[in-house]
Parts: C-alpha cells; sequence; structure tokens
C-alpha cells in the first residue's frame, strides 16, 4: 500500500508554543506519593524527591505541569499544603476517597518543578471555595514581598516568587461529579468574576476558563458559548479535557481517536469564535487541551474505585493503566491532532505524568520505567519545532464503528528553518504502508534519524518485570528519493523522520 504527504513551506499554519508539550500532576493515586515524591526511595534528593523520576522527567521534555488538579482541586485548601510540615493537617479528598497528608504543596512542588527545568500552571479551587482564596493564592506565589501572604512564602522557604503565569479557574465544574458542580451560567459569573480580580493582581496573567470535561457532555457546545459570553474579556484560554481507550472488539475506532480530537478541537474554536463575533471583540480565544490521554476509565469504575466510609487509604494504587504499544500509537497520533491546530492549541497537558495513566511508572523503593506512550511524546518534544507547516494526505480510508470513514495514515510535518520532522501514523491492523513526503518549496540533503513505534504483538507493553520489552527502533527504511522523503510504516505504527 502506498499513500503520499504533501506538506508546503509557503503555507505555515501557526509557530509551535512550547507549552503544548505540558503534562498534569494531580494528587491522586500514587502520582505524588511513591511517584515524584518517596523520601525513602534510594535515589531521593534532600527534598525527597526521586532523582530517577526527575531524569526521566527531563527526558520526556516536558515544558509546563499543571498542579494540583484535576477532580482534587475542587476540595483543596492550599494553605494546608504550607508552612511546617508537622503542623499540616490530614484530610479526606472527596475526589478519589483517599486521604491526603498535605505532605507536599504548593512550595515543594515548586522546588520540584524547577528540578525538573518545567513551568508551573496552577489551578484554584472553583468548586468548593472562590474569588478572594484564589487571589491570596496568586499572591502567595507570585507577590515579591510586602504583604502577609507574600511574607508568608519567604518565612516557608520561597524566598523568590514563583512567577506562575498561567492560571486554570477550577476544573470540570461542567461535570456532575465535580464538587461546587455549577450551570454554564453560574459557572461563568464566576469565573468571570475571579478572572477580573486576579487581572487586578497582575494583568499579565494568562487565565483559563473551563470548557467541556467532554465532547460527550450533554452541554458541550453550549457550555462553552455561554461561559465565554461571562468570562470572554477576561481570559486567554478555554479548556478542553479528551480521554480515549480501545473498546473490545473496535481497534480501528480506537486508532482512528485523533479524528475526535479533531473535531473537538475545531467546535471549541467555532464556538468561542461565534462569540467574538457576538461581542464585536478584536481578541482570540485560545484553547488549553490540559487533560488528553489514552485511560481505560471502565476499569477504575469496575475494580478500583474505593466506597468504603472508614476506609480512606494513603497514595492507593488507583488509575494505573499498563499501555500497549496501540496505545502509545494513538498517543503519537494525538500529538499529530495538536500540532495541526497550533493556530489554535497553545498549550496543552498529557494527563498524568507518573504512575496515574502516566508514560512513567514507578516501583516503590525500586525501579522506575518508560511506559509506550513514553517514546511519542518524547520524540516529538524533542524534535517538533519552529514551525506547523499545513499538511496534506493522500491515502487509502477505511470505516469505523465510532467515527465513519478515516485515513489509514496521518501526519504532520513542522520545520525550524533547518531541520524538518515528519510524524506519521498508519492505523491499518495488517498491512504496511510506503510513504513518499513531499516537501514543497524546500530541499532536504540528508537524514538525521527515522525511529519508529511498532511491534509484532501490537498489545506489548513495558512492565516491571521486563521493562524495556518495547521501544523505539530505527526504521531503516527512510530515505531521500529525488528530494523526497521516502518511509515504510508497519502496521499499527508511529513513526518520526527528522531531515535537514
Amino acid at each position: 500500500m502506498r499513500a503520499r504527504v504533501i506538506a508546503d513551506f509557503g503555507d505555515r499554519v501557526a509557530a509551535i508554543d512550547r507549552r503544548v508539550f505540558g503534562s498534569f500532576v494531580e494528587h491522586l493515586g500514587r502520582c505524588v506519593y511513591d511517584g515524584i515524591y518517596e523520601p525513602g526511595h534510594p535515589t531521593a534528593d534532600a527534598d525527597g524527591f526521586r532523582q530517577d523520576v526527575l531524569e526521566l522527567v527531563r527526558e520526556l521534555g516536558v515544558t509546563t505541569v499543571r498542579y494540583p488538579g484535576g477532580n482534587f482541586v475542587s476540595g483543596y485548601r492550599w494553605e494546608d499544603g504550607v508552612g511546617p510540615r508537622a503542623e499540616r493537617p490530614r484530610r479526606l479528598d472527596l475526589a478519589w476517597h483517599s486521604t491526603e497528608t498535605n505532605e507536599v504543596g504548593l512550595d515543594e512542588f515548586a522546588r520540584w518543578s524547577q528540578k525538573a527545568g518545567t513551568e508551573l500552571m496552577l489551578a484554584v479551587n472553583l468548586g468548593t471555595r472562590g474569588t478572594l482564596e484564589a487571589v491570596e493564592l496568586v499572591e502567595y506565589a507570585n507577590l515579591a514581598e510586602g504583604t502577609t501572604r507574600a511574607q508568608e512564602r519567604i518565612a516557608n522557604g520561597g524566598v523568590e516568587p514563583y512567577g506562575v503565569k498561567v492560571w486554570c479557574l477550577g476544573n470540570e465544574m461542567d461535570g456532575p461529579w465535580q464538587l461546587g458542580h455549577r450551570s454554564a451560567d453560574d459557572y461563568g459569573k464566576l469565573a468571570a468574576q475571579t478572572a477580573r480580580a486576579l487581572k487586578q493582581v497582575d494583568e499579565s496573567l494568562e487565565l483559563v476558563v473551563c470548557g467541556s470535561s467532554s465532547a460527550e457532555m450533554p452541554t458541550f457546545g453550549s457550555w462553552e458559548r455561554t461561559v465565554l459570553r461571562h468570562s470572554y474579556d477576561s481570559v486567554e484560554f478555554i479548556s478542553c479535557h479528551a480521554y480515549y481507550d480501545e473498546k473490545p472488539g473496535d481497534p480501528g475506532s480506537f486508532l482512528a481517536s485523533a479524528t475526535n480530537m479533531d473535531h473537538f478541537i475545531e467546535t471549541v474554536a467555532a464556538a468561542a469564535d461565534e462569540v467574538k463575533a457576538e461581542l464585536g471583540s478584536d481578541r482570540t480565544i485560545d484553547i488549553s487541551f490540559d487533560e488528553w490521554n489514552v485511560w481505560y476509565i471502565d476499569r477504575y469504575h469496575d475494580e478500583d474505585k474505593i466506597v468504603d466510609p472508614q476506609h480512606w487509604p494513603v497514595a492507593p494504587r488507583l488509575l494505573e493503566d499498563s499501555y500497549t504499544v496501540t496505545d502509545g500509537v494513538v498517543v503519537g497520533n494525538l500529538l499529530i491532532s495538536l500540532l495541526r491546530h497550533a493556530d489554535r492549541v497553545r498549550a496543552a497537558s498529557l494527563a498524568q505524568l507518573v504512575n496515574v495513566i502516566a508514560p512513567i511508572m514507578t516501583e516503590p523503593a525500586g525501579p522506575a520505567w518508560r511506559q509506550t506512550t513514553f517514546f511519542p511524546f518524547a520524540t516529538t518534544a524533542d524534535l517538533a519545532t519552529g514551525d506547523v507547516l499545513a499538511t496534506a494526505v493522500e491515502c487509502d480510508r477505511y470505516d469505523t464503528a465510532q467515527y465513519g470513514s478515516v485515513p489509514l495514515v496521518d501526519a504532520v510535518v513542522t520545520t525550524d528553518g533547518e531541520r524538518v520532522s515528519v510524524f506519521l501514523v498508519n492505523r491499518s491492523l495488517e498491512e504496511e504502508v510506503t510513504v513518499t513526503v513531499e516537501l514543497r518549496g524546500a530541499h532536504v540533503a540528508a537524514l538525521d534519524s527515522a525511529q519508529t513505534l511498532a511491534d509484532a504483538d501490537r498489545l506489548a507493553r513495558n512492565t516491571l518485570d521486563d521493562r524495556e520489552r518495547v521501544g523505539l527502533t530505527s526504521n531503516d527504511s527512510a530515505a531521500i528519493v529525488d528530494g523526497a522523503l521516502v518511509v515504510t510504516l508497519p502496521p499499527v505504527s508511529w513513526t518520526a523522520v527528522s531531515a535537514r
């Protein structure tokens, strides 16, 4: 089977905002405790952070980290996590039916973020709290000195302000599972009020208002329009959240998940532009896709969910999906979708970072390892620089149960003026595809690299007992032929080719 990809150097979608390679750390399961933080671990530093995890986070190429939630944030009192550890309260975490010890809070996480080389992206509690608490959190995090909250941070060891630029105004407030769930009208008013207050502290802050928690919500579309009618002039982003999994007997739809992400992004952008026109505004609201991943959510409801009112464990094993090659290919394809929409998606967060539906896994007192989803994220974060080029794909199609007819091959091309990077997915379960990539308006002379994620067993995975079963392999089929890149893609595969 053959396919053709055409990219035009004279037709650029947008510059890539590096914040699209963000991730997410929530106080959920073992993401924080036994994940990034394990004081007794052989690699733990003086702050209790696992250095083996830090090394993998840096290798992953994460630019921003959204913190501390997630559903968790809607019941969180940020003051519980600052000050002397011995005086911090233990609280019920209603979102995940756990006990929050508050050993790690904002000050500790800010230190971890600095070590990881990432930028903080903080969420405020607009579920059970409100505007005043959000203002005080910004004051604590960002004001240099001179007020009670700023001096409190200094006393707690944060001599320099944290300089957090991006703030999420709550989390998934359209969802009835969320503490403090509100109607779009009520949330929109509260978000707008809070946004205006935060801009009075610092008008340069970039604020994210909650969009729909999925495209399947009954209020999808109307929620975005209502919320933005209240908040349009005070925020920079609206959020999108989406998770995908392989339904029994339907791998074809799963492999086409990026077509759903494309539709989600385009629909939200259209809703935002509708409000822009209504208001006669000259501002454009961008998208923060600040939760996305493969997540087998039914397993949580069927197996892991804790409901005993007398049992509130600390850092239970929750949502620890073990990812297959197929899952990794889908994550790589979702990254293609995010890049394809670089003109509107200027921030994104892979949810989550460690242990909880994560590219990095750990064992207490034991090793850390890369899941299959690690490889396409790390490689894309490394190679996708500069601008996204308008990219067209000519290939055969196939029928899916969920999304109708979809292309067998998906691709996007980026360039920084020197390097050209091509990211490709073959969704066929059985056939390899030879792809010719035509780069119009540019000349490439040499290949830098060609790497593929694939396996004869598409369900292969990395586990504690076999931590390097799956990885990237060199794709020796890649070549430059008559000025075009030519590469053969195995069935169910993700490939990255870089050339100059």
